[in-house]
């Protein structure tokens, strides 16, 4: 029982309309603030990702949909919001998100920002060089995913590449953000062109892709995408950086 699991098992117990919900320093975190965002992408109000996490973005769709129904536009959830958020949503139906809908628009910045490359072990300088040509690259050794994502995001990385080492991996790792009722597309699809790549290359063991919500994915705002890998040799994880290098490549150019 970490410190990050005990903080996501008290997220889980909040439901919506059990507190007052508003931006702030630390942000407020939970199921209920990641309900709100639902509801509101649902109405087609962008609160940024579907996160759990009540920020800025969050904050001005919560006014727009209080303008939206002459309340006042707090930013905050307050009674009378809930009253009206759940009088909209008992005719709702099954509703697509509007998040979603940008998202698959490509209705987003273009990356402009350094590439992030974060972790542990020989594979976060390999990945640096098989970038340093088409990026600038940024690499930061042994920091925790908060002190990563707040560099990341008040920098405007264009991507994050976070590397970690562990023992027990059997084969290579990729994981980009999915929970609660939204996912990356964009991650998605690097990690599966990323895993695409790999297996076209003899000499890199199984790839396996999955949707996640850890921290480091959680926590940045751009496309995200988390490397596990075992204790592999020096070429495999040159041929590793080598194939993630030649897909950034083409993903930035293209």
């Amino acid at each position: 029982m970490d410190e990050t699991t005990w903080e996501r098992l008290i997220e889980a117990g909040w439901r919506l309309g059990q507190r007052l919900l508003y931006d702030s320093v630390p942000r407020l975190r939970g199921d209920d603030v990641a309900e709100l965002q639902v509801r509101l992408a649902q109405f087609g109000f962008n609160p940024g990702r579907i996160d759990g996490i009540f920020g800025p973005l969050t904050e001005e769709a919560l006014r727009d949909f209080q303008r939206n129904c002459a309340l006042d536009p707090s930013g905050t959830l307050t009674r009378s919001t809930l009253t009206e958020l759940e009088r909209m949503g008992s005719t709702r139906g099954d509703r697509s998100l509007v998040t979603d809908a940008r998202d698959l628009a490509g209705f987003h910045e273009p990356p402009s920002g350094p590439l992030v490359i974060a972790g542990q072990g020989s594979l976060v300088a390999l990945l640096a060089a098989a970038c340093e040509k088409d990026f600038k690259v940024e690499v930061l050794h042994d920091e925790s995913p908060d002190v990563v994502a707040a560099y990341a995001n008040d920098h405007g990385a264009a991507f994050v590449l976070s590397v970690q080492t562990l023992k027990h991996v059997d084969g290579i790792h990729l994981h980009y953000w999915a929970s609660y009722r939204s996912h990356s597309r964009r991650g998605e699809q690097l990690a599966s062109l990323v895993a695409s790549a790999c297996t076209r290359s003899a000499q890199l063991p199984r790839v396996d892709v999955t949707g996640m919500a850890l921290p480091i994915l959680r926590e940045t705002k751009m496309i995200t995408l988390h490397i596990e890998h075992g204790e592999d040799s020096e070429a495999t994880l040159q041929e590793l950086a080598r194939v993630i290098g030649a897909v950034m490549s083409d993903v930035i150019h293209r």
